[in-house]
């Protein structure tokens, strides 16, 4: 295209702009209006040609804006014009929907049959049974508290998982704690500390700390028994969590950006005001897989004797297995493990991480099930699930996998309001939940959310006993995996224990070699993340085999 070709549009604003302010002097006042567009349009592309930022903006003088609003509201077309109901990322249409209905207490039944392909390749499906149960548990719950643990805590089967003040609004939180207390299941506070948005419904909270040790700090950025004490020993606190890693951005660490960190999120947190907030990739009060349980049993001692877990994304295996040789060699038992998996979301974070690092939740749950199984101290340990989970069947998969229970952020934040907006990070969220700026979360009721919130939960668990009846079971955690089948291909489908490998109670401690795990165990040292053994070496002296993680 010839360069005279760019000054098209400038030329005709220029020409309007001459003929305007001639008729303006002699019709009336609309003619101004079209003379000021016109030197508008004059002036822009006078600017556009002369800067140098944006060789697009040079050569195409306010053409080229165009393209740039089109960029900017492709994500909104694509949401609400061109994808079907099954294609939106991360979250479709009609899982949305789904939410949105179950939150505002509408029916969530459908007419006319499934709109899925039920022969596509990864396709699953629960097995039914002939003799459906008629009356399951209502609300079924789960015990969590190892032997040392003086106060177990009776969990949901469904929870909110971690959503930190800063992160989200303080309506946000409010309307899910006191839908949390309506509903009778957690909130997990996020590594952004207690806020005094947590401690004013008097819902059960999970006091999760990360790297930053954000609300049990002290001056240095490092971890304070006291304040740690002071923090978890009030009522409303019943678990305290460790987070290892998050699956959105796994060995990353939270990323706040300075637009969130109001002065009142600096102050839960203990950090300047309007700086970005980065906690460390790694903890300092720990350092090994023994100095990680030593440090939760202190933990356990400090909150008056609550149950105490970690949570983590799966990464390296031997790591999992050192951690569960740590609690075999001390003797001290972590009362239960979260698996986050690395569809999980998150406010911010580098798009390497989201995309390509971290094992999927229903891989990582598999891995950590036959860690916690193969060593016999699942009866000790409780295992969670965390990660894309906003559906009864979702949550019947995991439990079939072996999670004790399941917890849920982004469906959540739809039941108060998220729109998919994908602006959490810039502190612009329009529905007042991913946001700092009060005037975006004044429309926020925290009474209103709140039954939205707990509509959602009882709905979904009434969706997920209804999956547990109807496989002729009384509770979900007595799901298994050959409830689930899952299609490899058009022609072929297997249940989940002929497709990945569920080890025996006790297979690691009796004969390890024989598992598929066998080099993980091995190289898993109870003193030390990294592996005892070369494991490029030892894996690449033995056949090829099928089943070999």
């Amino acid at each position: 295209m010839r360069g005279w070709t760019r000054w098209i549009l400038p030329g005709i604003g220029l020409l309007l702009a001459l003929v305007a302010s001639f008729v303006a002097v002699r019709v009336d006042a609309w003619w101004f209006l079209l003379a000021a567009l016109g030197w508008g349009i004059v002036a822009l592309a006078i600017y556009d040609a002369l800067q140098r930022q944006s060789a697009l903006l040079a050569n195409y003088p306010v053409l080229a804006r165009l393209r740039g609003l089109a960029l900017h509201l492709r994500p909104f077309f694509r949401s609400y014009l061109v994808e079907d109901d099954q294609e939106g990322k991360p979250y479709s249409y009609e899982s949305r929907s789904l939410v949105y209905r179950r939150a505002a207490g509408i029916s969530s039944t459908h007419p006319f049959g499934t709109q899925l392909d039920t022969y596509r390749e990864g396709f699953n499906w629960i097995t039914h049974s002939m003799a459906p149960v008629n009356r399951p548990a209502e609300k079924p719950r789960v015990l969590v508290g190892a032997e040392a643990t003086e106060q177990p805590y009776s969990a949901s089967v469904f929870n909110i998982s971690a959503l930190s003040f800063g992160a989200i609004s303080g309506r946000a939180i409010e309307s899910l704690v006191l839908g949390a207390r309506l509903g009778n299941f957690y909130l997990d506070t996020g590594e952004g500390g207690i806020s005094r948005y947590h401690r004013g419904h008097g819902g059960d909270l999970v006091f999760e700390i990360g790297s930053g040790y954000f609300g049990c700090r002290d001056a240095r950025g490092r971890f304070d028994p006291e304040a740690f004490a002071d923090q978890a020993r009030q009522d409303c606190v019943r678990m305290t969590e460790i987070k290892l890693s998050q699956g959105a951005k796994p060995g990353h660490g939270g990323v706040l950006p300075a637009a969130k960190v109001s002065p009142e999120v600096a102050a839960a947190r203990g950090i300047p005001v309007h700086r970005e907030c980065r906690s460390p990739r790694a903890h300092s009060a720990f350092s090994t897989p023994i100095e990680l349980v030593q440090f939760a049993a202190e933990m356990r001692r400090l909150s008056g004797g609550k149950p105490v877990g970690v949570k983590f994304c799966v990464g390296q295996i031997h790591e999992v297995m050192a951690i569960i040789k740590a609690m075999l060699e001390t003797g001290i038992y972590l009362d239960y493990i979260v698996v986050d998996g690395a569809e999980g979301g998150t406010g911010a974070a580098p798009l390497e991480l989201t995309n390509h690092v971290g094992m999927p939740l229903l891989d990582g749950l598999i891995v950590v099930r036959n860690a916690l199984v193969g060593s016999a101290l699942h009866h000790q340990v409780r295992l969670a699930a965390s990660g894309k989970i906003h559906s009864g069947t979702h949550i019947a998969e995991c439990m079939a996998i072996g999670a004790d229970w399941c917890n849920a952020a982004r469906a959540f934040m739809f039941a108060i309001g998220c729109i998919q907006a994908q602006r959490c990070h810039t502190g612009t969220c329009p529905s007042g939940v991913a946001t700092q700026d009060p005037a975006r979360q004044r429309r926020l009721v925290p009474e209103v959310q709140a039954e939205r919130v707990r509509n959602f939960h009882d709905a979904t668990v009434h969706a997920l006993m209804d999956i547990v009846a109807a496989a002729g079971l009384e509770h979900p955690r007595a799901l298994r995996p050959h409830h689930v089948y899952h299609r490899v291909s058009v022609s072929k489908s297997l249940p989940l224990d002929r497709i990945w490998e569920f080890l025996p109670e006790g297979a690691l401690l009796e004969e390890p070699g024989k598992t598929s795990y066998a080099f993980w165990w091995r190289a898993a040292d109870p003193e030390s993340f990294k592996p005892r053994l070369d494991l490029s070496v030892v894996r690449n002296t033995v056949p090829r085999l099928a089943s070999l993680r």
